[in-house]
Parts: structure tokens; C-alpha cells; sequence
């Protein structure tokens, strides 16, 4: 991280930005009023109480007929001396009116800030409701809509335009379920007869040896289609959420895994560490994905070479850890692998050539499932892929 980046500050929420904003005006404004009246209450004191007192010459005259210079001087330093009360209680006043403001307004500028927290709290609950709907909708939920009441405000306006972009979506998702299962149907069935077609002519005795090799070759290349076929449907059906995720125990998936792969490993050893874990989805999907992660560890592997599968429990997430001997992989490959298509150029043991399509899948799987993977490349060759899914409360934690 760079030193900007550390010394950014974090990003206030709207409701705090409202609230500052709020309580800045309230104090602006209170300020303003406090000044305003000190200001006013200095003008008419001053003028309702001056600081000297003024004697006219007539009044003078009369006091000196009426006493002596010693009694006139005590009258004028008995007026000078309530000049100067009369100026201290001025100044007394003003300060306590200033005190008595400034505290009046710091209570309330405080009060302000709480009343425009929870105005701006309710305020913003419509935008929490859309946030709120907007993180719960998935592919499978996409019939869910906000249908927010109130006012025809910008809120307003803004629910009914999500509301309709969810329609949209929704038709759009809807159409591209039904074109795969239409493109399942029509691509599987011509590619069902023509294997059935060329089996019947494999098995016939009277076509000649050139029409057996013929039919062999393409029934080889009818194979491989519909493997391909059935990936690209595979991978397009494991980008959606599972509609009723179930509890899954992740070893006896890869129990499953482990028995569709016995006798196609070869040379590979196959060691299995299954600790407790389970988690919430589709175990058709997630037995997929440990098939595909452990044909994966075996086609790129050495003659000779093993394989490592762990299942458990850490920090709060299952995972399962597929981990194979094989050529030395650099770094920057590994990004390329989960595309689809992709291969690492290396011979491969045991297996025909596939449609690079299985780590794809398995991608779309974790990712629909809400989990993440890692993958290493190991110093002496191979991989280690790591598939971190949530874990379901009641799944033992067990150290690895």
C-alpha cells in the first residue's frame, strides 16, 4: 500500500455526511443569532444606560446655592463611583448573555446532531431497503422487487427504475434458461444418432475393415463433441446460484469424486485426508468440481506421481485442497488456467484430450456457491488448489 493510500481517511457514510452537514448549518446559524443579539443588547444598553451620567449647568447652580464645596464634591464622587457600578454590572450582563448563549448554543448544536442523525437515518431508510433487496437478489431470486411506497420523490423514482431493470433482467435470465435447454436437446440428439449409427456400424460384420477404421475415427470425434457439449452446459448451469442448496458434506463428495476417478489414475497415486466439513449447495455441482479438481491433478501430473486431497475445517470456512506433482508451473500462468479453453502446455497421463472446460467449471462453481479459490504453484512441480467455501455452524473444526 502506498503512502497516500495509508493516509487517506475513510470514507464517511451518507447518513454521518447529512448529519455533519445538519449540525454545521444549526451551528452557523446559532452563532450568528448569538452575535446578532450581544450586538443588539450592547446598542440598547448603551443607549437606555449610558456609562456617564450628564448634570446640565441648572442643576449645578442649584446644588452649589443650596451646599457647600465639600458636599458638592462628595455628591460628584459619589456620581462617579455609580458610573462606574453602573459599568461593571453593564459588563457583567454582556458576559453572563455571552456565557449563557454560548452554553445554550453548544446544548443544542449537540441536540441537533442527534435529531439529524435519526431524521437523516429515516431519510435514507427507503435507500437501505433498495441496498438491502439489491444484495439479496441472485438469478434465482430475480422476481423479488422493491415496490417501495411514499411519495413520488427521486427515492420514488429511483426504487420503480431498479423495479424495472429487475424486470428486464428477469426476462433475460428467463430466455436464457429456455435456450439452454433447447440447445441441450437439439445439439445432444443428432450427436446421440450419429454415435448410434456408427456403433451399429462398428459392430456390423459385412462393412469392411476401411469403413470400421472410418467409423472408429468418428466416433472418437462424436465422443469429444459431446463431451465439449456437455461442458459448455455444465458451465453455463454452475454460473447460477444453487435455487435449494442442501447440506453437503464435503468428504463424502469427494468420496463420490474418488469413485468415478478409480481406475483412470494410472500411475498416479491418489492420497485421500478427509477431515469433517460441511457446507450449503448443490452436492450434484460440488462433486463436479472435486471430479474436475482431481482429473485436473491427475492429466497434469508425472508418470509416477501423486496426488494429495484434504477436506476440513479452518477459520471458519470448509475447504478442500487438491494438490499433484507435475511440471514446474510459473506464476504467471496460473491466472490463465480457469479460462475457458485453457490449457497448460504439458503432456498429460492417463485421459484423452478434453474441452478445457474443467477448471472453468469448477470457478463457476465456487463462485456460485460463494467461496473462493487459491491456487500455488509447488516449488518441486504441480499445483496447489485450495476451494474455501462457508462452512454450516455445526461443522467440527479441526486443525490441518
Amino acid at each position: 500500500m502506498s503512502v497516500r493510500g495509508m493516509l487517506r481517511t475513510p470514507r464517511l457514510s451518507v447518513r454521518t455526511r447529512l448529519t455533519l452537514v445538519y449540525g454545521s448549518l444549526f451551528m452557523v446559524m446559532s452563532a450568528v443569532l448569538v452575535t446578532v443579539t450581544y450586538l443588539l443588547t450592547v446598542h440598547t444598553m448603551d443607549q437606555r444606560l449610558p456609562a456617564r451620567t450628564t448634570v446640565d449647568p441648572q442643576t449645578v447652580t442649584k446644588l452649589r446655592t443650596l451646599a457647600t464645596t465639600r458636599d458638592l464634591d462628595q455628591i460628584l464622587a459619589l456620581k462617579a463611583e455609580a458610573d462606574r457600578q453602573l459599568t461593571r454590572q453593564k459588563h457583567s450582563v454582556l458576559e453572563q448573555l455571552l456565557q449563557s448563549s454560548l452554553l445554550t448554543m453548544l446544548v443544542l448544536g449537540i441536540l441537533a446532531v442527534v435529531i439529524g442523525y435519526l431524521v437523516a437515518g429515516r431519510m435514507l431508510r427507503p435507500l437501505h431497503k433498495v441496498t438491502a433487496t439489491a444484495r439479496r437478489l441472485s438469478e434465482s431470486t430475480l422476481h423479488e422487487r422493491i415496490a417501495l411506497d411514499g411519495p413520488q420523490d427521486e427515492i420514488k423514482d429511483l426504487a420503480d427504475t431498479f423495479d424495472r431493470m429487475l424486470d428486464r433482467l428477469n426476462r433475460a435470465f428467463d430466455a436464457q434458461r429456455r435456450f439452454v435447454a433447447n440447445a441441450s436437446h437439439e445439439l445432444r440428439t443428432p450427436l446421440t444418432i450419429n454415435r448410434t449409427v456408427l456403433e451399429v456400424a462398428l459392430a456390423s460384420r459385412k462393412n469392411p475393415p476401411e469403413t470400421k477404421a472410418l467409423a472408429d475415427v468418428l466416433l472418437g470425434n462424436t465422443e469429444r463433441h459431446e463431451r465439449l457439449i456437455d461442458g459448455l452446459l455444465l458451465l453455463a448451469k454452475s454460473e447460477r446460484e444453487p435455487a435449494d442448496p442442501a447440506p453437503t458434506a464435503l468428504p463424502d463428495v469427494v468420496r463420490g469424486a474418488l469413485g468415478e476417478l478409480d481406475g483412470r489414475a494410472g500411475a498416479v497415486d491418489v492420497e485421500a485426508r478427509l477431515a469433517p466439513a460441511e457446507v450449503a449447495g448443490d452436492p450434484v455441482l460440488l462433486e463436479r468440481c472435486a471430479m474436475n479438481l482431481l482429473e485436473n491433478a491427475v492429466k497434469y501430473n508425472v508418470r509416477d506421481g501423486r496426488v494429495w486431497v484434504r477436506t476440513g475445517v479452518r477459520d471458519g470456512e470448509a475447504f478442500l485442497q487438491v494438490v499433484n506433482t507435475g511440471r514446474l508451473v510459473q506464476p504467471y500462468e496460473v491466472a490463465g488456467i480457469f479460462e475457458p479453453f485453457r490449457r497448460l502446455r504439458a503432456d498429460r497421463v492417463g485421459s484423452a484430450d478434453g474441452a478445457g472446460l474443467g477448471l472453468s467449471i469448477v470457478r463457476a462453481v465456487v463462485g456460485a456457491h460463494g467461496g473462493t479459490i487459491e491456487t500455488v504453484p509447488r516449488p518441486g512441480g504441480g499445483l496447489s488448489i485450495t476451494v474455501r467455501l462457508p462452512a454450516l455452524p455445526r461443522a467440527a473444526l479441526v486443525p490441518v
